[in-house]
């Protein structure tokens, strides 16, 4: 561990961060101990030095709500991070407000609760479909082969118009892309050239032949008023919403799954279905869906945050994880309790950069785990918990590779 300069603050420490994991769905126990006796703490980071790590909910908020801290910053800079390569920038994800709210206002539409209402009868479809399948393929069967991972990805596909033989280009993009640490930046380039081109002949196909879907409105939108959106930003969202609107709910629909079954919970909750919606925000809030580092946001000028002032420059961590655990917001935060009422998480994050896609993600989870519970109220993992295939380095996203279960026939 290093010691950092004084800058204004007494002397710290900064501890080495990430925090090892341990079980792949585990809060590392770092987090409670911080949130108690140093909530806003001095990092080191694999690359780019040393940061801040912000772990109560209220200072949380304050980093994801707060204009004086910035993603725009980021964008090409040498600070801490995770990964080798830094920030390139160029999403929506890099945005600061007024420019961020430029382009979400574009898609907010596309997800608005009333839309995504549209869209749960489709839902509903696409789960039935898959879950007769499984039945159709009989005991034991791969969840995320099955149904964790085609049920998001076919619901944007369709919500953007890419053909269902189409998909492996962004598939093969976000698995590189949150798989994290140990991933050669090249490759990570070369996927992301490939889907970046794939995604501008698509989109001159739909230019030429407008069609009822959520990318039609966006050209629509751009050649409309090239003001609200340039063609670089036009491509550049259809593959943040192609990789975002997959890859966390179906990670999060495998978690859930496992998470109830692990925890000897899948009967109890089987038994009571009216239960499903509260049981969901219970599960986001409870299971980690990314690792144990957020994306940093850097100070842009001095800010007091807890006890520290974070200067101009410095790179802050916001630990949602932790934040879902805080005790001075949830009672017993250790526990899953699956009737919990009050649970305001942060799974979908806070502030301007709060997901677009929560929306959709809820409804695509409470659909497969109700279908689920429905169909397979006996459902078991066909494998012990300790040889499950985890997917390896993953820094921002984690789940089970397969998830193999079974149930009588």
């Amino acid at each position: 561990m290093a010691t950092t300069p004084e800058q204004g603050n007494k002397a710290v420490r900064a501890l080495a961060y990430p925090f090892p994991d341990g079980h792949r769905l585990d809060v590392p126990p770092q987090f409670a101990e911080l949130r108690a006796k140093c909530p806003v703490q001095r990092v080191e980071l694999p690359y780019g030095g040393a940061g801040w790590l912000v772990t109560r909910q209220a200072e949380v908020k304050t980093v994801l709500g707060d204009s004086r801290f910035s993603r725009a910053a980021s964008v090409q800079a040498d600070i801490p991070r995770t990964q080798e390569w830094p920030n390139p920038g160029g999403d929506i994800l890099s945005l600061d407000p007024p420019e961020h709210a430029r382009v979400r206002r574009l898609i907010s539409g596309a997800f608005s609760r009333r839309n995504i209402e549209r869209w749960r009868p489709r839902i509903e479809e696409l789960v039935g479909e898959m879950v007769a399948g499984m039945r159709t393929a009989g005991s034991p069967v791969d969840l995320v082969d099955s149904l964790s991972m085609p049920l998001p990805i076919t619901v944007i596909c369709e919500m953007l118009g890419v053909p269902a033989a189409d998909q492996h280009f962004f598939r093969r993009f976000s698995e590189l892309v949150f798989s994290g640490a140990g991933v050669p930046a090249e490759d990570v380039e070369a996927a992301t050239d490939a889907l970046m081109s794939y995604l501008a002949e698509h989109i001159a196909r739909h230019r030429a032949e407008p069609r009822d879907d959520l990318l039609s409105e966006l050209i629509a939108a751009r050649d409309e008023d090239e003001s609200r959106l340039s063609e670089e930003e036009l491509v550049t969202l259809g593959v943040t919403i192609l990789a975002a609107g997959h890859e966390t709910t179906a990670n999060a629909i495998a978690n859930s799954v496992l998470t109830l079954l692990a925890e000897d919970l899948w009967t109890s909750m089987a038994r009571h279905p009216e239960r499903v919606g509260t049981a969901v925000e219970e599960l986001l809030r409870f299971i980690p869906l990314g690792g144990s580092e957020s994306l940093p946001r850097i100070a842009t000028e001095d800010v007091t945050l807890g006890e520290v002032t974070v200067r101009a420059g410095e790179a802050v961590f916001p630990a949602m994880v932790s934040a879902n655990f805080d005790e001075n917001v949830f009672a017993d935060p250790q526990i899953l309790d699956l009737d919990r009422a009050h649970n305001p998480h942060l799974a979908f994050g806070f502030g301007p950069h709060f997901c677009p896609g929560a929306q959709l993600a809820r409804t695509e989870i409470r659909t497969a785990l109700a279908a689920l519970l429905r169909e397979f109220p006996d459902l078991r993992l066909a494998v012990p918990l300790t040889e499950l295939p985890w997917r390896e380095a993953t820094a921002l996203i984690r789940g089970p590779r397969h998830l193999p279960v079974a149930w009588h026939h």
